[in-house]
């Protein structure tokens, strides 16, 4: 028997495919797709936040100063000139970061093989209500690591396994495939 279904695809299609379900299940929280890819992807995302879950502790929190550039009201950098240049103004701040163990960089580098880079399009209308957009200057870089140590792996903590759920909803108009809703219970 296969370790894997092969879903008509050759390797690297079936590589990318999965991929993108998977990152589409993390971003959005659940995906409709057919009932032989929901079973290769629920592998997958299992696997991810089974890991998230293992090293969400995993890290200490160590004190560093940085350089950071001094602003206006306006949100502009505030320069000034030194022996006829203008250079702008830096100010040094203390900050507290969260300093990964090696087992847990070594967690994150596995699911940034996985995960391929995600962005969030909602925006808000005119009304306040929120809408997705078209437009790139909208779109904000989603980091779904960190979203998996965050958000995913304090909710799943004490639970052992089962992080997702697979729900038949029908059979697809076009060829009748089994097309069934993925989400993370």
């Amino acid at each position: 028997m296969a370790m894997y279904r092969k879903l008509g695809r050759t390797s690297a299609q079936r590589k990318a495919l999965l991929r993108n379900q998977v990152t589409a299940l993390i971003n959005n929280g659940r995906i409709v797709t057919t009932e032989a890819k929901a079973k290769e992807v629920k592998k997958i995302a299992e696997g991810l936040i089974a890991l998230a879950v293992k090293e969400k502790d995993n890290y200490e929190m160590v004190k560093v100063t940085a350089k950071v550039p001094v602003k206006d009201k306006d949100g502009k950098r505030v320069k000034e000139v030194v022996d006829g240049k203008k250079v702008t103004k830096f100010e040094t701040v203390e900050k507290e970061i969260k300093k990964d163990m090696p087992s847990r960089l070594h967690a994150r580098r596995q699911m940034l093989k996985v995960l391929n880079p995600a962005t969030n399009s909602l925006v808000k209308d005119k009304d306040g209500n929120m809408v997705t957009s078209n437009k790139k200057k909208d779109q904000k870089e989603v980091d779904l690591v960190a979203k998996l140590f965050d958000e995913y792996a304090p909710k799943y903590a004490d639970r052992k396994g089962g992080y997702t759920r697979i729900v038949k909803i029908g059979l697809r108009k076009g060829d009748a495939a089994m097309e069934v809703v993925l989400e993370l219970v």
